[in-house]
C-alpha cells in the first residue's frame, strides 16, 4: 500500500477560521498538511485566497459546493481553475435517501451535473453520510443504487459514517474502485450522537481501509465535524497517526 497525500476539510476548524483564518490556515500548514479542501474563501477574493495559499505552501485539493447546474457551471469551473483543484464536492441531506425513489432522483440530478462537467478538467463527486447507508431497498444500500443509476459520479467515500450507518468502508471501497477519488477520514465511537476523536482515537479499522483504498485516490482528507477535545490539536494528532503509520504522506 502507497501513502496516499494526506489533507485538511476546513470545515473542521470552522470555529477557529472564523476568528483568524489567515491564523488558522498557517497553524495547518505548519502541522504538515499539504493541501485542504474548501467551502469558500472566508471573504477573501479569489487572487488574495490563491496568493495565501502559495504563501503558506497549501494547495486547494477540492471544494465542497452546491450541485452544478447550468446557472452555475461557468462560476465553478472559473473557481476551480483559479485555485487549481480538479474535484468539486456536493452531498444531500437525509430526506433524499429515505426512499429509493428519492434515491433515483438524487443519482439523475448528480448524472447530469457530472455531464455539465465533462471536458472541463473538473469532476463531481458526492460525499455521503450514514443516511445512504442505514437501510436497504431491494438488498442493495441507497448508495449503491445511486452509484449505479448515476455512472458519471464519482465518490468521496466518507469512511466513517459508512461504518456508523452500518456498512463496512473497506468492502464499499473495494466495490467502487476507480470510482473513489477522495476519503474523508474521521474517527469516533460509531454512534452518531457522539463527539468525534482524532483519527486513531476511536473504533475505526485504518489498516482495512486504507489496504482497500483504490490506487487511484488522490487525496485522503482528515474531516472532524466536532470533537471531544480541542479541536486544532485533534487535527495535529490525525496527521501524526496517519503519517507515522504509513497510511498517509504529507510535508513532515
Amino acid at each position: 500500500m502507497k501513502p496516499i497525500p494526506i489533507a485538511l476539510q476546513l470545515y473542521t476548524v470552522r470555529e477557529e477560521a472564523a476568528k483568524d483564518p489567515v491564523g488558522t490556515l498557517r497553524q495547518v500548514a505548519e502541522m504538515g498538511y499539504p493541501a485542504v479542501e474548501i467551502g469558500g474563501t472566508y471573504h477573501m477574493t479569489m487572487a488574495e485566497f490563491a496568493a495565501l495559499m502559495e504563501e503558506l505552501g497549501l494547495q486547494v485539493c477540492s471544494t465542497h459546493g452546491p450541485i452544478p447546474s447550468q446557472e452555475n457551471v461557468e462560476e465553478i469551473v472559473e473557481t476551480a481553475r483559479a485555485l487549481g483543484y480538479h474535484y468539486h464536492v456536493s452531498g444531500f441531506g437525509p430526506d433524499q435517501f429515505a426512499t429509493l425513489e428519492g434515491t433515483l432522483e438524487a443519482a439523475a440530478i448528480c448524472q447530469r451535473a457530472a455531464q455539465l462537467l465533462k471536458g472541463t478538467g473538473v469532476q463531481f463527486a458526492v460525499h455521503n453520510h450514514w443516511w445512504e447507508f442505514d437501510k436497504q431497498f431491494d438488498g442493495k444500500y441507497p448508495h449503491e443504487h445511486f452509484m449505479e443509476a448515476a455512472p458519471d459520479v464519482l465518490a468521496q467515500i466518507d469512511t466513517y459514517w459508512t461504518m456508523v450507518g452500518g456498512a463496512d468502508p473497506a468492502a464499499m471501497l473495494r466495490r467502487y474502485g476507480a470510482r473513489v477519488p477522495l476519503l474523508h477520514i474521521k474517527d469516533g465511537s460509531g454512534k452518531r450522537e457522539d463527539k468525534m476523536t482524532a483519527v486513531g482515537g476511536g473504533k475505526m479499522d485504518w489498516s482495512a481501509v486504507f489496504a482497500a483504498a483504490p490506487e487511484n485516490v488522490a487525496w485522503a482528507i482528515v474531516e472532524l465535524d466536532h470533537c471531544e477535545t480541542d479541536m486544532l490539536e485533534a487535527v495535529a494528532e490525525s496527521y501524526r497517526y496517519l503519517t507515522k503509520n504509513g497510511f498517509c504522506v504529507g510535508k513532515k
